[in-house]
């Protein structure tokens, strides 16, 4: 089924060496059978001109908001209401400052500030602008009033810089743009996930930690809400860009972890436990630094509490997802977790050697329940998230009707 056909998408374009892709984009969407216009912002005509846009759409390029011609004094106005998405990419770090303090000096702004459809925004900069407090704090007031994020990409920028900022490309938009008509698999369902590593301090300056990166988890968060449920994400410390999720609470270490959960979890219909929560913490943490004096340093360790066991031992508990990462015999291992913890599903990835799900960008997992398995091969953490959620909706649901 094609969700974006004769879907009112308003494409809006600001000045960016991402212009370019933005022709791809529209052309993409054309064929996908939308209806789309186009608004660009003076500075996006310095990158790409408007005739490129009129000769993909057939229809007129909107570029200034008191033209006479044809009648658009009111385009505005008319625009705003007439779109049912408005998707600004690329979006410029300008651009994102002016949407999130409601100027309206252009057209496109104008149209977004007396719209009341949903507006995405494909962030592109440079990515030490991205990282600017500022920026991220736009972006988050932005995501407070229901914007939509999508994106950026990392990787090598056209100044020469390497990072986050890149805009997604046009096929990954157009796949948003899919997902945004898309009747979610989870629409409506509230759904709690835990990710990243905790840290379990020693002293005031050392700590013990994992190799976790937080991007699955974060992945899953971006698929989830993509899939229309209402996402808590806890996480504990990454320094990876945070998605865009109803309620963001950051942790540091285990016991912080737990807390929040328990706070969060009676409210929730599924918890995707994806946090490497650290097994130990130390029993009596140092007020000062630790002197290195001795060849040898004891340290007493004990046990946390098992956030997903604990979960799962609820009387009215959600459905539970939990993850395991493994370094052999991972089906083996996984299986005697699911049944210990009394799980619905458990995804076990595999972690050390160069395979390791730790730090990296892609993926393989094995996911079972008490009657199969499923193999995800390797692929990107962005996709295997869209298929674990695509197969725990379809094992929520089965479960809710016996």
């Amino acid at each position: 089924m094609n969700n974006l056909q004769n879907k009112k998408i308003l494409l809006g374009i600001t000045g960016g060496i991402a212009a370019y892709k933005s022709a791809v984009l529209a052309r993409l969407l054309i064929k996908q059978g939308v209806d789309l216009r186009v608004v660009m912002t003076p500075a996006a005509q310095e990158f790409i001109q408007p005739l490129t846009f009129q000769t993909l759409t057939g229809h007129q390029v909107y570029i200034d908001a008191f033209a006479k011609q044809d009648q658009t004094a009111m385009d505005h106005i008319e625009l705003a209401r007439w779109a049912e998405l408005i998707l600004i990419a690329p979006a410029s770090a300008n651009t994102i400052a002016k949407l999130n303090h409601g100027e309206a000096d252009n057209l496109l702004l104008t149209i977004c500030l007396a719209s009341l459809s949903a507006i995405a925004i494909a962030p592109a900069m440079n990515e030490k602008m991205y990282h600017k407090d500022a920026t991220q704090a736009n972006l988050q007031q932005l995501l407070n009033r229901q914007f939509l994020i999508w994106g950026p990409a990392q990787g090598e920028q056209a100044c020469g810089d390497e990072g986050y900022g890149r805009m997604l490309e046009a096929s990954e938009l157009q796949q948003h743009a899919e997902l945004f008509f898309q009747p979610g698999v989870l629409q409506g369902k509230k759904v709690l996930i835990t990710a990243g590593p905790t840290q379990e301090s020693i002293d005031p300056v050392r700590y013990i930690s994992n190799h976790s990166s937080g991007k699955m988890g974060y992945s899953l968060a971006n698929a989830a809400t993509q899939a229309g449920a209402k996402v808590t994400l806890i996480s504990g410390p990454v320094s990876i860009p945070r998605p865009q999720t109803e309620t963001f609470i950051s942790v540091t270490s285990a016991q912080q972890m737990f807390d929040a959960v328990h706070e969060q979890i009676g409210s929730q219909d599924i918890f995707i436990a994806t946090a490497a929560v650290a097994d130990y913490r130390i029993n009596n943490i140092a007020q000062h630094k630790i002197k290195k004096n001795d060849a040898n340093m004891n340290l007493e360790l004990v046990k946390n509490p098992d956030i997903l066991q604990s979960v799962s031992a609820l009387t009215n508990r959600p459905f539970c997802l939990g993850f395991a990462a493994e370094t052999e015999n991972l089906e083996q291992n996984g299986m005697n977790k699911l049944q210990l913890k009394n799980l619905d599903m458990i995804a076990v990835n595999q972690v050390g050697g160069e395979l390791s799900a730790f730090n990296a960008d892609s993926n393989a997992i094995t996911l079972l329940t008490v009657t199969g398995k499923q193999q995800l091969a390797r692929t990107s953490k962005t996709e295997i998230a869209k298929q674990l959620i695509e197969l725990l909706a379809d094992e929520y649901n089965e479960n809710k009707t016996q």
